[in-house]
């Protein structure tokens, strides 16, 4: 198995890499944030087994400045053993206003961190959002609450810490713009979480409750629905929503993306894996 890419569409031939094996990237030629994040909470799932893996990095130059631009190397190494070991980058990134960047890696642990990334986020939405993605006001502020419910789901359910990365594409099939979120955990996931509360069938049937049906682990009203919250952004928008938990997999899919609206029988990989990808208007 030769991976090109690190996606979402990749993450299960990554999650099916036997743990002995390293995680060969030498060929990759593309990184998005889910595929960042999905090989960092591979790493956090690693380092509560005591097992460390080693990682072939990219060939690819430009693919590592990306890497080093998202920070993903300022975690990396804690998870991992690299091959190389200090990756040799020719130039860096600049990290200016101008950048199609709105979030680094960040972890997210507890409620301040949920803080910084909104700040963080707010610094750079009207920029990136308002110039690439033509969102009006009302928008961006639906944009940033969606990412602190998405996080704040974290906290309040995964029992763990996760991360977060934002990024901004241009889609050159669609000749449009896209902004990438990817958010995740390794904690109890959804259906350990709902199950305190309702007879949950399966890891689909919970990813569903949450998603479809604003169900919570809470009994307060106002509590514990985030996914529902950001369902509803995210199909305002016309926007594409993954949620994969535990071994299953929901997508809302629109009509310019693509991919199956139900999986189930995956590899089982603890906690919550989202990515919300939003078109510009």
């Amino acid at each position: 198995m030769i991976l090109t890419q690190l996606t979402e569409d990749t993450f299960e031939q990554v999650l099916s890499i036997p743990k002995e094996f390293s995680i060969d990237l030498r060929n990759v030629t593309f990184v998005d944030p889910y595929g960042m994040v999905g090989i960092l909470e591979i790493g956090e799932l690693l380092k509560s087994e005591r097992n460390r893996k080693s990682i072939c990095l990219p060939e690819s130059e430009e693919v590592l400045k990306y890497l080093e631009r998202m920070d993903f190397f300022k975690f990396a190494d804690k998870y991992f053993i690299l091959e190389p070991s200090k990756p040799r980058i020719s130039g860096k990134y600049l990290r200016s206003a101008y950048s199609d960047v709105l979030l680094e890696i960040t972890p997210i642990e507890k409620s301040d961190d949920i803080h910084f990334i909104v700040s963080k986020v707010k610094e750079r939405a009207n920029a990136i959002l308002t110039r690439h993605l033509y969102y009006d006001e009302r928008a961006i502020n639906g944009f940033i609450v969606a990412i602190s419910e998405v996080c704040q789901n974290i906290i309040e359910h995964s029992e763990t810490k996760g991360f977060v990365g934002i990024q901004k594409y241009h889609f050159q099939n669609l000749n449009k713009n896209i902004v990438k979120i990817a958010v995740m955990d390794t904690g109890i996931g959804i259906r350990k979480s709902l199950s305190e509360r309702f007879p949950i069938k399966s890891d689909f049937d919970a990813i569903g409750r949450a998603l479809l049906h604003g169900a919570s682990r809470y009994a307060d009203e106002g509590r514990g629905h985030g996914l529902a919250a950001v369902r509803r952004f995210v199909n305002q928008w016309n926007g594409r929503l993954s949620i994969r938990s535990g071994t299953a997999k929901l997508l809302l899919i629109p009509e310019w993306s693509r991919g199956k609206e139900k999986e189930t029988g995956l590899t089982h990989f603890p906690g919550t894996q989202i990515n919300i990808m939003l078109p510009e208007v």
